[in-house]
Protein backbone atom coordinates (compact mmCIF):
# COMPACT_ATOMS: atom_id res chain seq x y z
CA UNK A 1 0.00 0.00 0.00
CA UNK A 2 1.32 3.32 -0.74
CA UNK A 3 1.13 6.09 2.09
CA UNK A 4 -0.85 9.03 0.86
CA UNK A 5 0.47 11.64 4.16
CA UNK A 6 1.65 13.78 1.65
CA UNK A 7 -1.00 14.41 -0.48
CA UNK A 8 -3.84 14.45 3.07
CA UNK A 9 -0.44 16.99 4.99
CA UNK A 10 -0.35 19.24 1.79
CA UNK A 11 -3.98 19.88 0.58
CA UNK A 12 -6.08 20.14 4.03
CA UNK A 13 -5.07 23.44 6.38
CA UNK A 14 -7.11 24.33 9.63
CA UNK A 15 -7.92 27.76 10.78
CA UNK A 16 -9.15 28.12 13.71
CA UNK A 17 -11.21 31.36 14.95
CA UNK A 18 -11.79 32.34 18.50
CA UNK A 19 -15.10 32.52 19.80
CA UNK A 20 -13.95 36.61 20.85
CA UNK A 21 -13.46 37.55 16.51
CA UNK A 22 -16.96 36.02 15.62
CA UNK A 23 -18.92 37.89 18.80
CA UNK A 24 -17.33 40.63 17.15
CA UNK A 25 -17.82 40.47 14.13
CA UNK A 26 -21.16 39.59 14.89
CA UNK A 27 -21.99 42.27 16.93
CA UNK A 28 -20.93 44.42 14.36
CA UNK A 29 -23.14 43.31 11.90
CA UNK A 30 -26.43 43.36 14.70
CA UNK A 31 -25.38 47.59 14.76
CA UNK A 32 -25.18 48.21 11.26
CA UNK A 33 -28.15 46.08 10.93
CA UNK A 34 -30.23 48.27 13.97
CA UNK A 35 -28.62 51.84 12.28
CA UNK A 36 -30.12 50.69 8.96
CA UNK A 37 -33.44 49.71 10.26
CA UNK A 38 -33.76 53.33 12.59
CA UNK A 39 -32.52 55.12 9.69
CA UNK A 40 -35.17 53.84 7.31
CA UNK A 41 -37.46 54.31 9.66
CA UNK A 42 -36.63 58.00 10.45
CA UNK A 43 -36.75 58.73 6.69
CA UNK A 44 -40.17 56.74 5.99
CA UNK A 45 -41.99 58.46 9.19
CA UNK A 46 -40.82 62.31 7.60
CA UNK A 47 -41.68 61.50 3.90
CA UNK A 48 -45.14 59.40 4.89
CA UNK A 49 -45.74 62.64 7.12
CA UNK A 50 -45.85 64.91 4.45
CA UNK A 51 -48.20 62.48 2.83
CA UNK A 52 -50.54 62.95 5.24
CA UNK A 53 -50.25 66.48 5.12
CA UNK A 54 -50.95 66.43 1.56
CA UNK A 55 -54.09 64.08 2.13
CA UNK A 56 -55.34 66.82 5.01
CA UNK A 57 -54.19 65.23 8.19
CA UNK A 58 -51.76 65.60 10.92
CA UNK A 59 -48.46 64.41 9.78
CA UNK A 60 -47.89 63.05 13.66
CA UNK A 61 -49.33 59.77 13.02
CA UNK A 62 -46.33 58.74 10.92
CA UNK A 63 -44.14 58.50 13.84
CA UNK A 64 -46.22 55.79 15.78
CA UNK A 65 -45.51 52.33 14.42
CA UNK A 66 -48.55 50.66 13.67
CA UNK A 67 -50.67 53.30 13.50
CA UNK A 68 -49.16 55.20 10.42
CA UNK A 69 -50.31 52.44 8.43
CA UNK A 70 -53.25 52.30 9.72
CA UNK A 71 -53.73 55.84 8.43
CA UNK A 72 -52.29 55.00 5.57
CA UNK A 73 -54.29 52.50 4.96
CA UNK A 74 -56.87 54.68 5.37
CA UNK A 75 -56.20 57.39 3.23
CA UNK A 76 -55.91 54.93 0.86
CA UNK A 77 -59.52 53.86 0.99
CA UNK A 78 -59.18 50.29 3.28
CA UNK A 79 -60.11 49.85 6.52
CA UNK A 80 -57.48 50.74 8.95
CA UNK A 81 -57.39 47.64 10.89
CA UNK A 82 -55.46 45.59 8.27
CA UNK A 83 -52.47 47.18 9.92
CA UNK A 84 -52.83 45.53 13.44
CA UNK A 85 -53.38 42.25 11.84
CA UNK A 86 -50.07 43.01 9.59
CA UNK A 87 -48.40 41.54 12.75
CA UNK A 88 -50.14 38.07 12.71
CA UNK A 89 -48.46 35.40 10.86
CA UNK A 90 -49.90 33.98 7.30
CA UNK A 91 -52.61 37.00 7.50
CA UNK A 92 -49.52 39.68 7.19
CA UNK A 93 -49.31 38.34 3.41
CA UNK A 94 -53.45 39.65 3.18
CA UNK A 95 -52.08 43.45 4.72
CA UNK A 96 -49.55 43.66 2.60
CA UNK A 97 -51.93 43.43 -0.14
CA UNK A 98 -55.07 45.81 0.90
CA UNK A 99 -51.53 47.97 1.88
CA UNK A 100 -50.45 47.49 -1.84
CA UNK A 101 -54.14 48.50 -2.72
CA UNK A 102 -53.69 51.72 -0.81
CA UNK A 103 -50.73 52.46 -2.42
CA UNK A 104 -52.44 52.01 -5.07
CA UNK A 105 -54.85 54.52 -4.61
CA UNK A 106 -52.35 57.14 -3.03
CA UNK A 107 -50.59 56.66 -6.05
CA UNK A 108 -53.97 57.76 -8.21
CA UNK A 109 -54.68 60.98 -5.46
CA UNK A 110 -51.62 62.35 -5.97
CA UNK A 111 -51.67 62.21 -9.79
CA UNK A 112 -49.82 58.96 -10.10
CA UNK A 113 -50.35 56.01 -13.00
CA UNK A 114 -51.16 52.77 -11.85
CA UNK A 115 -47.93 51.51 -12.62
CA UNK A 116 -46.78 53.75 -9.93
CA UNK A 117 -47.55 50.98 -7.25
CA UNK A 118 -44.91 48.71 -8.62
CA UNK A 119 -41.98 51.19 -7.26
CA UNK A 120 -44.18 51.21 -3.91
CA UNK A 121 -44.13 47.48 -4.01
CA UNK A 122 -40.38 46.74 -4.34
CA UNK A 123 -38.79 50.38 -3.30
CA UNK A 124 -41.10 51.31 -0.56
CA UNK A 125 -39.13 53.67 1.22
CA UNK A 126 -38.36 55.69 -2.47
CA UNK A 127 -42.27 55.85 -3.30
CA UNK A 128 -43.04 57.36 0.02
CA UNK A 129 -39.94 60.22 -1.17
CA UNK A 130 -40.98 60.64 -4.34
CA UNK A 131 -44.62 61.24 -2.96
CA UNK A 132 -43.83 63.18 -0.25
CA UNK A 133 -41.35 65.67 -2.43
CA UNK A 134 -42.80 65.94 -5.92
CA UNK A 135 -45.67 69.18 -6.52
CA UNK A 136 -48.25 66.63 -6.62
CA UNK A 137 -51.69 68.00 -4.88
CA UNK A 138 -53.87 65.85 -3.11
CA UNK A 139 -57.27 64.82 -5.34
CA UNK A 140 -59.44 62.94 -2.85
CA UNK A 141 -61.78 62.35 -5.97
CA UNK A 142 -59.00 59.90 -7.85
CA UNK A 143 -59.18 56.30 -6.90
CA UNK A 144 -61.69 55.55 -3.56
CA UNK A 145 -62.68 57.34 -1.40
CA UNK A 146 -60.46 57.78 2.03
CA UNK A 147 -61.93 56.92 5.08
CA UNK A 148 -59.81 59.32 7.23
CA UNK A 149 -61.17 61.78 8.97
CA UNK A 150 -60.07 64.69 10.67
CA UNK A 151 -58.48 67.93 9.29
CA UNK A 152 -54.68 69.39 10.03
CA UNK A 153 -54.81 71.76 13.16
CA UNK A 154 -54.46 74.92 12.27
CA UNK A 155 -51.44 76.65 14.12
CA UNK A 156 -52.79 80.42 13.91
CA UNK A 157 -56.04 81.09 15.35
CA UNK A 158 -58.83 82.99 13.95
CA UNK A 159 -58.49 86.59 15.16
Amino acid sequence: MENNSLYNDTYTTQTTVDDATVAAITGLFFFIYILIAIASYVVTAIFLGKIFKKAGLASWPAWVPIYNFWKALEIGGQQGFWSILSVVPYVNIVSAVFMYISMYHIGLKLGKSGAFVVLGIFLPIVWVIWLAVDKSVWNDSLGKRSLATGPVPNPTPNA
